[in-house]
């Protein structure tokens, strides 16, 4: 048996038999064809079953349900996209909070079905804290940024600056500067979550077949290695393993994000730190932080990692020493208490990044292909409004969720912008991840004068202009 539970702390603590499911072993005609057991194909199904009981669904995965970034994430579902207030910006005002409303229901959809189909993965919906913990900057950050949301619409119902004496009721940090608080995020635990997501797809009819990767595909097509399927719809739904499936390479790119875990922490220093009711948390830096306190009291703590040359996968999720230390670092500037704590876990993940740097959901009803995707690191939640906004594409019900701007219907692939060739993407990518890099180390030492935090932070902020 392959090593899954080797993949990330989420799929060593299942407690359920990881035996792959069969193979395909032989030629399958139905009506809708999946690529990829992960959130988004089990979504699409999910949804697609629930609404047209009668189609026939086969999803083909290359490993096992959870092997991709469904297994390794953080345990963020958010009630937002990527990019979402470029997206939102040209819309009149009551759309636009119609679109916010939506987004922020994401999870309380999510909870609906976790609790019909009887999946335990640990939700809690505490929301989630935007904090700013390391230097003064990042006060300064936040207090722009949530003015800007308050100017799209949004309101102290859906986010709010706490003072740090506010923070301190929720998480306790050596150096709080304040936060912005949403309600509309809740924790839980990643491999529950797409393991029971499988079964339940399972039970209302859907075939899945494992360790059967995809070596070729089109429109009413897809082969492996042993089997063919030949299909109405194809829906290739694999995120950040998008360059195994040609052309969608071009158009989106696998990014690397890294995690640590570490033992299970005392009640004591849980009292220290708080944390107390399921809360997201991150510091607010360009380097994308994110933590959680786990089920069983651990501190969950990610940043982003790399991208490596042509848009190769990383395989290896052994991480260096240098990987776990800088995590280390991070989490110990907020919590100086576990400086040394021993880290249990250590692992990470592909994810999918698009040329708009937001996600889109496309469905071309002339050749029968659907697919979501461009997440950015935000799939937990988006990959759910992905799978169900497809499913209402293809059987062509009319709701809120197919009137959205990050919706494609014209054009086909055509309609996603590609990505620039190697060295330009490499090229890019480094010169920015550097000079955020070069902000973080100036702005985190207090001793840097005014005038190079000024200049890091505006040749930060210029380079992450390319981004957009």
């Amino acid at each position: 048996m392959p090593a899954w539970r080797s993949i990330s702390l989420w799929m060593d603590q299942l407690g359920e038999d990881l035996t792959p499911r069969p193979s395909l072993e032989h030629d399958l005609d139905v009506d809708v064809a999946i690529i990829g057991a992960g959130y988004t194909g089990l979504w699409t199904a999910y949804y697609l079953k629930r609404h047209a009981p009668e189609l026939s669904i086969a999803i083909v995965e290359a490993q096992t349900a959870g092997f991709g970034a469904s297994g390794r994430n953080g345990g963020w579902l958010m009630g937002n996209l990527l990019g979402e207030d470029r997206l939102l910006a040209g819309l009149p005002a009551a759309q636009r909070r119609q679109s916010f409303d939506l987004l922020h229901g994401i999870p309380d959809e999510v909870k609906n079905v976790i609790d019909r189909e009887g999946i335990d993965c640990d939700y809690r919906k505490g929301g989630g804290l935007y904090c700013a913990v390391r230097y003064p900057e990042q006060e300064a950050s936040l207090r722009r940024y949530l003015a800007n949301l308050y100017g799209e619409g949004l309101n102290e119902s859906d986010y709010r600056w706490l003072s740090p004496a506010e923070l301190a009721e929720q998480i306790r940090v050596a150096k709080p500067y304040g936060a912005i608080f949403t309600p509309h995020i809740a924790t839980l635990h990643p491999a529950k979550l797409v393991r029971g997501l499988a079964r339940a797809v399972e039970r209302m009819g859907v075939q899945i077949y494992e360790q059967s990767p995809v070596t070729e595909w089109r429109a009413g097509f897809a082969r492996t290695a042993r089997a063919q399927v030949r299909s109405r719809w194809v829906v290739p739904a694999v995120e950040g393993y998008a360059n195994t499936l040609a052309p969608l390479g071009r158009y989106q790119l696998p990014v690397q994000s890294l995690i640590v875990a570490t033992e299970p922490l005392s009640q004591a220093t849980w009292n220290e730190i708080g944390l107390c009711h399921g809360q997201a948390f991150s510091e607010s830096s360009r380097q994308v932080t994110y933590g959680q306190r786990t089920a069983d009291n651990r501190l969950v703590f990610g940043a982003r990692g790399g991208y490596q040359f042509g848009g190769r996968l990383r395989e290896n999720f052994d991480l260096s020493s240098d990987e776990i230390e800088l995590r280390r670092y991070l989490f110990s500037e907020l919590f100086p208490q576990l400086e040394d704590v021993e880290i249990s876990h250590a692992w990470g993940g592909n994810l999918g990044m698009s040329r708009r740097f937001q996600p889109h959901m496309l469905c071309d009803h002339q050749q029968g292909i659907a697919l979501a995707g461009g997440y950015g690191g935000e799939g937990v939640g988006a990959s759910h409004l992905g799978g169900r906004t497809l499913a209402d594409l293809i059987l062509q019900r009319d709701t809120l969720e197919v009137r959205q701007p990050w919706v494609l219907t014209a054009g086909g692939l055509g309609a996603l912008k590609a990505w620039e060739p190697e060295p330009c993407r490499w090229l890019g990518y480094n010169a920015i991840i550097r000079s955020f890099v070069y902000e973080d180390k100036t702005l985190a030492n207090p001793h840097s004068p005014p005038w190079r935090r000024q200049f890091a932070s505006r040749m930060a902020g210029f380079m992450e202009g390319f981004m957009h």
